[in-house]
């Protein structure tokens, strides 16, 4: 069901690489609710990926960028703009590779140029962004600009590794740019901290479906899916939301507060 939240807005959305991917299913969902998208994603996950079923099923462009290239960043902000005729209305950074995880080192053991790049591509890369937009000014007044993240930020998840880290770094980037950015031009900028979804990346960590499971019994409502993720973004990119900015929203249904739940306290008496 559409209720016309995003009628006339405008928006770049990074990160959909096949039907799995947050990202994706937010594109679907923007488009349904009246805005209009441009796609963008590194050069090698367009080649790896599925976006231009994406592209033609929303009626989208696809313009690549490498998310730590400027040049590739001004250069997607430009071509944007033109392709909309004015600014644009909100952003969803979707992006995040663990080089150490993807090749298995342990995170005591960690590779430090492999993790240079992880927190370049995965946090570095939103402080850039934003620095993009705010050079070109490029984010109509009340824009919004979202992150994905996950609790292993705030808490201990071992095998989450060198990403955890990275998540901290994002989390902190949107506090210090929000500031800046709300403070002189009225753009808000957040991170949803979403349950453990089944995407392709995030099935690429260890042990990801007994992670899953354990959440889904912690969580009083259960894990939230990469759909109700979208419906969230939505209402984040929305007039609805203006006046939330530098948070970190936890949409895990209730695992994030959650000390204990009965159907875990079972599962260890067996």
């Amino acid at each position: 069901m559409s209720y016309n939240l995003l009628k006339g807005k405008k928006g770049i959305i990074f990160g959909a690489l096949d039907e799995k991917s947050i990202a994706w299913k937010t594109a679907i969902r923007c488009h349904e609710e009246g805005a209009g998208i441009v796609l963008s994603n590194a050069p090698v996950a367009l080649r790896m990926g599925e976006i231009n079923k994406l592209s033609e099923q929303i009626n989208a462009p696809v313009i690549g960028a490498d998310v730590v290239n400027m040049e590739d960043l001004n250069n997607l902000f430009i071509k944007s703009m033109e392709h909309f005729g004015g600014k644009i209305d909100f952003v969803l950074h979707s992006i995040g590779m663990g080089l150490n995880v993807r090749k298995g080192k342990h995170y005591t053991e960690m590779n430090y140029e492999w993790n240079h790049k992880t927190l370049d591509i995965s946090a570095m890369s939103l402080h850039r962004v934003l620095r993009t937009a705010w050079d070109l000014d490029a984010i109509n007044d009340w824009g919004s600009v979202l992150a994905l993240t996950y609790i292993a930020a705030q808490r201990v998840f071992p095998d989450y590794n060198e990403m955890a880290d990275a998540k901290a770094l994002l989390e902190s980037i949107t506090r210090s740019f929000g500031y800046h950015y709300g403070d002189k031009k009225k753009v808000r900028v957040n991170t949803i901290s979403q349950s453990p979804t089944k995407t392709t990346a995030g099935s690429g960590v260890k042990g990801f479906d007994g992670f899953v499971n354990y959440a889904e019994k912690m969580s009083p409502l259960g894990n939230a899916t990469a759909e109700d993720c979208a419906n969230f973004c939505v209402v984040m990119f929305s007039d609805m939301t203006r006046m939330v900015t530098m948070q970190n929203l936890f949409h895990d249904g209730g695992f994030s507060f959650t000390g204990v739940t009965q159907g875990v306290i079972e599962m260890m008496e067996k």
